[in-house]
């Protein structure tokens, strides 16, 4: 049985990040938080935290997945500190106030001008795709900072609800209600560009 080789500056090869990991990891960035300049500036504070710490690498995984990791501990950062001076907001987004946002008082049906309306599907061509895509990040942008730090969260990172309520301090029915608005306010921004 062998000794574990200690971690050493040879097992990552810091020379190749750029050409080999920076566009995944803006891409990754961006999809995440929707702001270019802020997805460049955090592969750059992912390249620089990887320096310093290359010395803790120990090979368990791939250059491209640490760095991913590094990454993504800088964007969960990011949303706390973004959330942070929202939580309290959200407070007030109660489920009383959701029913009343959305719901008729008298019968429990749906207020009109809330009413889903039949969603196409995609096609499968291509260049559709790629603009829908496009309509879709424009709806993503219009979000609230902590609307899109939980969706992204919930249906990007697939993170648990219970580690998001407690990254973002919110609270499971806050979490929920702020879900269910962002997946509204979605459906209405793409039913109004896109269909």
């Amino acid at each position: 049985m062998q000794d574990a080789k200690p971690a050493t500056v040879e097992m990552v090869n810091p020379r190749q990040w750029i050409e080999n990991y920076a566009d995944y990891l803006y891409r990754y960035a961006l999809t995440r938080i929707n702001d270019e300049e802020q997805a460049r500036d955090l592969v750059q504070e992912t390249f620089l935290a990887g320096l310093e710490k290359t010395a803790t690498f120990e090979g368990k995984s791939s250059e491209k997945t640490w760095l991913t990791a590094i990454l993504k501990n800088k964007i969960i950062d990011l949303y706390r500190k973004k959330s942070s001076g929202l939580s309290a907001k959200t407070e007030a987004l109660t489920e009383e106030t959701f029913q009343q946002d959305f719901f008729d008082a008298e019968d429990g049906h749906w207020k009109q001008e809330h009413r889903p309306k039949e969603f196409i599907a995609l096609q499968e061509e291509p260049l559709q795709q790629k603009e829908f895509n496009n309509i879709l990040q424009g709806c993503m942008k219009k979000l609230p900072e902590l609307w899109y730090a939980i969706f992204s969260m919930k249906h990007i990172d697939e993170e648990p609800t219970e580690v998001i309520c407690t990254t973002l301090k919110v609270t499971p029915s806050n979490f929920w209600v702020i879900i269910h608005r962002t997946k509204l306010s979605l459906r209405a921004c793409l039913q109004k560009h896109w269909i």
